[in-house]
Formats: C-alpha cells, sequence, structure tokens
C-alpha cells in the first residue's frame, strides 16, 4: 500500500511541475546561430529545469517589440532594434546577452589579397540601411579604410545573389554571417576579416517590457539561468551543438560543422552585456534616430537580475 501511494505522489508531483511551468512567449527572427541558444534551452531541459515552458514566434522585430509593450510577447532576442526603440524611449530593456559579437565576415574574390585591396571596390549587400551595413561600415573603419569615401556599397540581396555578383565580378567583396563564408570557400573565395576579432557587436540575448523587472523579476532569473547553461552546452559539447544546428537551421552536417566553427567564440559563456558593445550600439541607434541627446546605458539595459542569476550559479564576471 506504501508503495502505491509513493507511486501515486510521484505522479501527481510531476504533473503538477509541469502545469506549475511558466508558459513564456520568446520571439526571434529567423533560424540562424544567434539565437540557436533557444532550441539549446529546450531539448537538453534547462527551460524546463527553471519550470518554464517556452513557446518561440519566429516574428520581425518591429512587430515583436510592439508585442512585448502590449504584453502578447514575453521575451524578444534581437538586440539592436530594441535598442534602437529603448533609445526613443520605448518602455524595453536587455537584461541578458547570448551572443556579445558577430562572425560578420569579409569575403572577397581571389585576386584582392588584402583589405587595403579593396580600395575604391564595390562591396555587396543585402540592402542599404540594415543591420549588415553598419556591420560592414565599422569593420572597414577598425581595418583602416573610410566607408564613405574608400568603399562603394551595392544592395544585391540574400547570400546567394551576393555570391553571385561576386563570382560575376559585379563586386569584389561582400559581407555575411556563416555559412556565407563556407559557402564563398566552396567557390574559391577567400575571407579577409571577421567582425568578432575587431570589435564586440551584441547581437542576440533577452530584452523585456520593462515593466516585467519589476513584475516578474524571478521569471527573468530562471529565463538567464536556462540561458546560461545553453551556452555553455554550446561551449562545451560540439556534437550536440552541432545536430541541434542541422535540425534548426534546416542545413547538412558539412555545413553545420563549418557554421560552428565559425560562430563558437561569439557565445557568452555568462550572458554579460560589453559596455565598449552597447555603447556603439547606442551611438549607432542615435545616429539613426538623428539624436544629439546623451543616452544612458541604464536606460537600455538592466543588468541587476543578471548579476543575481550569476552570483547564485558561483559566476564571477570580472
Amino acid at each position: 500500500m506504501k508503495k502505491i501511494f509513493v507511486g501515486w505522489l510521484a505522479i501527481f508531483l510531476l504533473y503538477a511541475s509541469v502545469q506549475a511551468a511558466d508558459k513564456i512567449r520568446i520571439g526571434f527572427p529567423d533560424f540562424s546561430s544567434p539565437f540557436l541558444s533557444l532550441p539549446l534551452g529546450q531539448k537538453p531541459g534547462f527551460f524546463q529545469q527553471e519550470g518554464i515552458q517556452a513557446e518561440f514566434i519566429r516574428i520581425r522585430s518591429t512587430v515583436a517589440l510592439t508585442a512585448l509593450v502590449s504584453g502578447e510577447l514575453d521575451y524578444h532576442t534581437v538586440l539592436g532594434p530594441g535598442i534602437a526603440a529603448a533609445v526613443r524611449g520605448v518602455a524595453v530593456k536587455i537584461v541578458a546577452c547570448y551572443t556579445p559579437t558577430v562572425a560578420t565576415a569579409l569575403i572577397a574574390r581571389p585576386e584582392f589579397k588584402s583589405v587595403e585591396a579593396l580600395r575604391g571596390k564595390t562591396i555587396g549587400l543585402n540592402s542599404y540601411g540594415g543591420g549588415l551595413e553598419g556591420q560592414a561600415r565599422l569593420m572597414f573603419k577598425k581595418l583602416g579604410l573610410d566607408p564613405d569615401k574608400d568603399i562603394k556599397f551595392l544592395a544585391t540581396g540574400g547570400v546567394e545573389s551576393r555570391l553571385t555578383a561576386l563570382k560575376q565580378g559585379l563586386t569584389a567583396a561582400t559581407v555575411g554571417s556563416p555559412p556565407i563564408d563556407f559557402l564563398g570557400k566552396k567557390l574559391g573565395f577567400i575571407v579577409l576579416a571577421r567582425a568578432n576579432e575587431l570589435f564586440s557587436y551584441p547581437s542576440s540575448g533577452l530584452i523585456v517590457n520593462a515593466k516585467k523587472i519589476k513584475e516578474r523579476p524571478d521569471e527573468i532569473k530562471r529565463m538567464i539561468k536556462a540561458g546560461i547553461r545553453a551556452n555553455r552546452y554550446i561551449n562545451q559539447d560540439r556534437e550536440g551543438t552541432i545536430r541541434a544546428m542541422i535540425e534548426w537551421m534546416k542545413i547538412d552536417r558539412e555545413m553545420a560543422t563549418a557554421t560552428y566553427d565559425s560562430v563558437l567564440k561569439t557565445y557568452s559563456d555568462d550572458l554579460s552585456l560589453p559596455e565598449n558593445g552597447l555603447r556603439l550600439l547606442i551611438d549607432e541607434a542615435k545616429k539613426n534616430a538623428k539624436l544629439n541627446r546623451e543616452v544612458s546605458l541604464d536606460q537600455v539595459a538592466d543588468l541587476s537580475i543578471l548579476k543575481e542569476a550569476q552570483k547564485e550559479l558561483g559566476i564571477t564576471v570580472r
């Protein structure tokens, strides 16, 4: 009788824990590597360990931020648009960072052996005025070229179109995220530079409605802890992460392996948000919004809960 009671009690507790899990709606833009922390929070059970039942919503950032403010979405994951909104006074804040930099690569035709050789040449982009152009401009500045005087940008579309333009000689080089470097090398092109080796550029993380920080701090902390475990899994389990990439990004093993090797260094081990990278994005947002006033880091980010989560996990941040 006692064994039966214990068995029913275990079943009841399991059912109760599932029923008690917080149902969280998380927005993301596409099935790409910066957002890999999401499926890896779900598959190995890191969200479940924190009592979270996550639902991933593929959604454009402009729509996601509106949904975040209205309460229809709990979290969004693209930091750039979130910072731009916060700079304009929208009540959203960054609370953690999955990828404090980007693996954007500068791919060139083989006859251009150096970045200096691209002076006066045409560089392919997906579109004008987007995040990729901003990253490209920063890369050229860091590499000693003036993007306004020394480089010509040409919008040539998606990855395949950009590589075709490169192959046809319409452009001398292009920029993009992995696996564009893998695809480019297969066509005989060379990688001249990678953004993550030049500067910090926070890309993905957790953005919340500012009032949630006061109303649901424990939920945010549990989300952060699950994210830290997911990112550590990425850094420690190569094979498991490659399998997750194959499933999440719908790519084959060869491409997933190459992508993993290219992006591995972009994942934060503790979800810290680098101040220099945050300031970079704030300045970029101010420029686009034509704002001259000062914008403090506290206006766009609240890292108090992140610090609590790190402390509880025994993480010491320098």
